[in-house]
């Protein structure tokens, strides 16, 4: 059974850190098949693979670890992302990246801890390459990774606009949020390796 994350980790089939993780059988498969989901289905519906894959470059970009930013970057390239695509995904992704979390509680004690951060819109020499929907999509995602407290209704009425159902919308903050969970994952397990070398 294939397994993104030993892959993207460079964890080998029964190594010790492989064995580890079969400690865990049941995270691991879940793991797999939120990958498999996300990236693998039958149907993807109206939110197409090459969109998918865009998305999780773009994402991948923003978390800044090499080993899944060239994954998802060969991916977006294998699912027919064009060179334009591509180049402009990654200029957004150096004009887009910070540090983050950004964003602001509602009135009370967390108030203290609200900061100001890069408020992001797509270039007006990408919009081109990247279309109407992947531009509202990479504002959004950026809004997810580093402003996730900012969420509010006209970001959702953006993407709307833009040509995504509710139903798709749910689906890229999944994504997102499974590629959060994977890159910290596999970051980790990249440490670990380190460690016991």
């Amino acid at each position: 059974m294939t397994d993104v994350i030993n892959e993207l980790a460079g964890i080998a089939a029964g190594s010790p850190l492989d064995k580890a993780r079969d400690n865990r059988a049941e995270a691991k498969k879940h793991a797999q098949t939120s990958y498999d989901s996300l990236f693998s289905a039958k149907d993807f519906g109206a939110f197409p693979a090459q969109e998918r894959w865009a998305v999780a470059a773009f994402v991948a970009a923003l978390h800044g670890r090499p080993e899944t930013v060239d994954y998802y970057a060969v991916k977006l390239k294998d699912a027919g992302g064009s060179p334009e695509l591509q180049v402009a995904l990654q200029s957004e992704a150096v004009t887009a990246h910070a540090h983050g979390p950004y964003g602001h509680y509602p009135s009370g004690p967390l108030s203290r801890e609200n900061s100001e951060g890069l408020k992001y819109a797509v270039t007006i020499s990408a919009r081109h390459a990247l279309g109407r929907r992947l531009t509202a999509a990479f504002e959004h995602v950026h809004m997810l990774v580093y402003h996730p407290r900012d969420a509010r209704p006209d970001t959702l009425k953006a993407m709307l606009d833009a040509g995504w159902s509710t139903t798709d919308v749910v689906t890229l903050s999944q994504l997102v949020s499974f590629l959060a969970f994977q890159i910290r994952v596999v970051a980790g397990l990249i440490a670990m390796q380190g460690n016991t070398k």
